[in-house]
This record gives C-alpha cells, structure tokens and sequence, in this order.
C-alpha cells in the first residue's frame, strides 16, 4: 500500500521524490487553496531537503511569517512513512504542543487542503497527569470537606476503580480534562519527582502509563515538549536497565520548534533531586525480610548522614530574594558531610553486592534501590567539582528539597542527540548571533551542521506601532494600561510578565483597581493553560496576563492587537544564570542583555501572524537605556 501523497518510485531517492511533491504543493495546490506562499517559505523547503537527504543537523532560522511550520511537518510526515519511524516536534514547552493538534492549527491544515491525514498524538510530560495515589490522599485528607476532588475521582473511567479487559483501556487523566484547577490545586493531585512509579499497585491503570502506550504506536508524529525530549534521552539507559520501555519509541527524526531554547531544558532535564525523607522510604526496603547485621547498620548509618546533610543545608543556605530558592553556600563541612554521604552510600553498595549472592533481598525491589543509588551517587559526585556545578535547595510543606544540575550538558548531548545519523531540524525565529549560529552549536555540542537565515515577509513599520514608556512605576503602569486598553474600540490584548512574581503583583493591583472598561481578564496559572488561550481567542474583547507566552503563541486577527510588555524580560534569580553570570566577564553584556533581547524580539513577535494584522506594542522600558532599547526595536522592525 503506498502511504505517500505521490507516486513512489523506488529506484529514485525517496526524499528527493518528496522534495518534488513539497515543492509542488507550495508552487501550486496552497495557491489553490488561497494560500499566500512566501519565497522564504519555498527557500526553506529545499534547505530542509538537503537535511533529510543527508541525515543531517539544520539551524533553520525563519522569521515570523515565513510558514516554516507547513514546511517541516511536510517533510517529518513523510519521512517518518518512508522510514516506518514516527518524527519527533519538540515544542518549546507544554503550553505549545497543543497548539499544533488545535482544529485550526497546521495539521489540520494539512488535512484539509492536501487530503494528507496525519496521525498525530501528543506526548506529555508526567506532571501534566493525575496521580492517583495523590488523588486518594486529597480525599482523605482536609480538601475532602469541600469535595473539591471529589467530581475527579468520580470522574474516572470504570476500568481505574475494577478488573477490565486491556482493549477498554482508553487514554485519562491529563491535565487538559481538568481546566478549572489553578496550578496549586493541581500539583496536589498531579505526579511528580517523588513519586516511586515503580512500585505503585495502580500503575498498569494510570492514565500516565496508558498515554505513553497510546502515543507510541503514532505512526506519523509524536508531538512533545523539550523538557520531555531531554527527559527521554537522559532516562533511556535507566529505564532499559529496569526492564521499562524508553519514554519515546524510536523515531526517524527531530524538530526542536523554538530550538534557541533547547539548552536551557537539556539543563533542567538532567537535574537531580534527593530529598531526606524519600531517601530513607527507599534505603529501608531493603531491611524488608532478614538481612547481615552489617547491611542493616550501614542502612542506618547512611540515614543519620542524610538527615545530618539536610540539616546543614539548612544552615548553609540563604534566600535568594525575587525567587523562590535557596542559595547553597558550599561552606567546608557541608562538603565534607556531601563526602561522609557519598562513602556511605559505597558501603551500602559492597554490603549489597554481597548479600545479593546469599538471594535474601527481593531482586525487584533491589534493581529499584540500585537504580536509585546510582542516582544519587552520580548526583553528589558532582561536588568534587564545584566549578562545575549548580546547585540549589527549594524550602516546601514536606521539607528541604537538594536540585542539583551539571553547568554543561554539551557531552552528553553530542553523544546522545547530535551523533546519531538522524535529521534534527532547529526551527526559530531567533537563533543566530551577528549572522553566526556557533554559540548554539557549541553550546548544545553540535560539531556539524547546516543553516540558512530568512527573515519574516511582513512589514512591520506599516503593520505596528510601537510605544516605549521609560522610568515608569507601578502606578504609571497601571494608568497607562488601563488608558490602552479604554481607548481601544476592539480587539484583545496580552499582557507578558518574565515573572510570576509580577504578574502576581498585577493581579493584586487590579483587585485594588480593577479596570474601567468590561473585559474578560484571564490570567496563566488560574486554569489549564491551553483553555485560557482558547477562551482568550474566542473572545475579541479580553486580556490575557502570560508568563510563558513569549514563544510560540499563534492568534491571528483582531484576539490578539495589542502586545503589552510588562517589563523587560531579563534572566530570571535562578541558579543555573546565576552560574552563567558568575563565569562572564562582563555579566550584562554577555549574559542578561543577549537573553533579554532575544526574549522581547520573541515577545514582540506574538502580535503580527498575518499579511492582514496590525496592532500596537507598549513597552515598558526599565532596567536599560533608552538609545539602546530603539536600536534593538529598530533592529525587530
């Protein structure tokens, strides 16, 4: 059966036949269809052709407008059929991913317009689940009163609660279903680091494990964040190692939709976390039936050490003002208490190893412990290197939570990504720096690769007009949004924050002073993300307060005509820029003004999706100078 949308020849190369098709789509069927092809568009088309020919790495930097998402869904759906591989599009993050499925995003375009049914299904990360152990936990616990859990729980298909046949296993769960939770409600109920799937009764009926089965027989394309991505490759040894199947089934290729941001989620994908009281339920079951006495004191052993590490932790750490972290000062005794740990830890290994050969530990619960282990020991290793590493403690309900992460994830990723022989497509519109894609390449570890640079066919000076406001306070803000918005006969308008802190800040000054004119405000982390921007585009009227909208989000038309940016997006009080600034020479040059700028060039690029949009971009301009905030502005129109 011939899968493709053309006349498959054997004898000639498959992506060069592809390539013919694409190119005739662009040329011909879209116009049509009514579409407006773009050069850049068609440039791009056969840029990406020598990519797939050669199995290679591609920086595509595409400007806003160019339609470089038609151009590689094109080219991984038929690849993926060519290869009987699903292709992989790593979205920037979870917010995104839906975007692509929406009934008027590009698949669907796709299918509309060439007849080219795409099976596509979406791979989201385990936080974005109900955990059921925590559901039954918030139903037994205070939130029980006000029934706030209960309609989940009775919610659930039957087969969760009673014996069912595996075909009437259907996908649950996720956190889309439930969009009324704000995020704090849901991080009662959803998975998370600290929860041992391993062992849970319930496993083989959590819609987390039944998505990953629904989505690993795509046979298109699997669509996914970057953390999940980063998440796959760092846990693909690990998981095969414990008799699990790899988070992503084997695919044929990679795009990394907004790719600049591909180094930040490989960090914060090979991050570990330990946490006393985890450490503990896991050391001790392997006290679990009759062990030597010398197994059962180094357990004990490692256990006071833990608990002595934490509390210096606590001593040795202090808070990190605008975060919600805390600074690790890596004072001498807290090394040498990270040391006794580690040597603890070995001990437990040797004492192991030997009573493994006497069979008087259970084999399942031991490769979880060992697996665990390892973990941790890989993890506190990287204190013989501080140079090397970033480190910090978050302060919550259950106590002190230790993040650990390497600086450089370059190695890793050269052998476990850039290696293979597989095409990877960077897709954004902001990659290069001074026409040069080498920072990205070097800092992702990528040794070979092509690229090409088009920027965005719209004309901005005629399309937008841009509006900076200097040394303004919260007050003059405030007046000046509320003016905007009052003065504007239509149209919605979205307001982007860098931070939760001020958008918080926002929110309660709106209680205080709440607008003047009637307009629906919606604001991120008050219900599932992918509803507000829904609601947001349905109602041509209302605001919506963002924080990790900056990339990626498409709303054409009049329910997006006015970008409010809040205040400049600098990095963010956490530890691994922090590290970064630490390393620089010139802090602000090399490390805050070159992610600000890129940021804001992003942000600002959420207003024009179309030939047809106009609007206005109000700036907020504290925190740089006034000349060169316009050259940078000058530089985005």
């Amino acid at each position: 059966m011939n899968n493709y949308p053309f006349s498959y020849d054997p004898s000639q190369p498959f992506v060069q036949q592809a390539s013919d098709w694409i190119a005739d789509v662009f040329y011909e069927r879209l116009p049509e269809a009514g579409f407006d092809i773009r050069d850049e568009q068609i440039y791009m088309a056969f840029q990406l052709e020598q990519a797939f020919s050669n199995k290679q790495t591609i920086f595509a930097e595409a400007g806003v407008g160019t339609g470089k998402t038609l151009v590689y869904l094109l080219y991984a759906v038929l690849y993926a059929r060519y290869t009987g591989k699903p292709a992989v599009i790593a979205c920037a993050d979870e917010s995104l991913i839906e975007q692509l499925v929406k009934p008027e995003g590009d698949i669907a375009k796709l299918a509309r317009y060439l007849e080219l049914q795409v099976d596509a299904r979406l791979a989201k990360s385990p936080h974005q689940y109900v955990c059921l152990n925590k559901l039954d936990a918030q139903l037994q616990g205070e939130d029980a009163a006000a029934g706030r859990y209960l309609p989940i729980y009775t919610g659930l298909p039957d087969f969760v609660h009673k014996p069912a046949a595996l075909q009437t296993f259907t996908p649950y769960g996720s956190r889309q279903q439930y969009p009324e939770l704000d995020d704090q409600e849901w991080s009662r109920i959803s998975w998370d680091i600290f929860q041992d799937c391993l062992i849970c009764p319930q496993r083989h009926r959590c819609g987390q494990s039944i998505s990953r089965d629904h989505y690993r027989k795509a046979t298109d394309l699997i669509i996914c964040s970057h953390d999940f991505y980063m998440e796959h490759v760092w846990t693909y040894d690990s998981r095969k190692r414990e008799g699990q199947l790899p988070l992503l089934p084997e695919h044929s290729a990679v795009v990394f939709d907004e790719g600049h941001l591909l180094e930040t989620a490989s960090q914060k994908a090979l991050t570990y976390k330990l946490k006393h009281q985890v450490y503990e339920q896991i050391i001790v079951r392997l006290l679990e039936g009759e062990v030597r006495e010398q197994l059962a004191q180094a357990i004990e052993d490692s256990i006071t050490c833990s608990e002595a590490l934490f509390d210096l932790l606590g001593q040795y750490s202090r808070i990190v003002p605008g975060s919600d972290r805390r600074e690790v000062l890596l004072h001498e005794r807290l090394l040498r208490a990270v040391a006794e740990f580690r040597e603890r830890i070995a001990q437990i290994e040797e004492e192991v190893a030997l009573e493994s050969g006497l069979f008087s530990l259970d084999g399942y619960q031991l490769k979880i412990v060992e697996e665990h282990m390892e973990m941790i020991g890989v993890a506190l290793s990287l204190f013989q290197r501080p140079e090397q590493l970033i480190v910090w403690l978050t302060d919550g309900e259950d106590g002190l939570t230790l993040v650990i992460m390497p600086k450089l994830v370059k190695e890793v990723l050269h052998e476990k990504v850039f290696a293979k022989p597989m095409p990877i497509v960077f897709s954004s519109a902001t990659m290069s720096v001074n026409g040069s894609f080498d920072y990205i390449a070097q800092g992702l570890g990528v040794s070979n690769y092509l690229s090409f640079s088009v920027s965005s066919p719209y004309n901005y000076k005629e399309q937008v007009q841009i509006e900076l406001v200097q040394q303004a306070s919260l007050e003059h803000k405030l007046d000046k949004v509320y003016q905007r918005l009052e003065a504007e006969d239509g149209g919605g308008a979205l307001l982007l924050f860098p931070s939760f802190e001020e958008l918080g800040q926002f929110r309660q000054a709106l209680r205080d002073s709440p607008l003047p004119t009637a307009r629906n405000i919606w604001f991120e982390g008050t219900a599932e993300i992918s509803h507000l921007i829904h609601e947001f585009q349905q109602d041509e009227q209302s605001v919506l307060c963002a924080v990790t909208l900056w990339e990626g989000l498409d709303i054409p038309g009049p329910s997006l005509s006015h970008v409010m940016i809040w205040s400049l997006p600098f990095p963010p009080h956490d530890a691994v820029f922090a590290a970064l600034r630490q390393e620089a020479d010139d802090p602000f040059e090399q490390v805050d003004f070159p992610y600000m700028s890129l940021r804001l060039k992003q942000g600002m690029g959420r207003l024009i999706r179309t030939q047809s949009d106009t609007g206005t971009i109000t700036i907020f301009g504290d925190g740089c100078a006034e000349e060169r905030l316009k050259e940078l502005i000058a530089r985005f129109m």
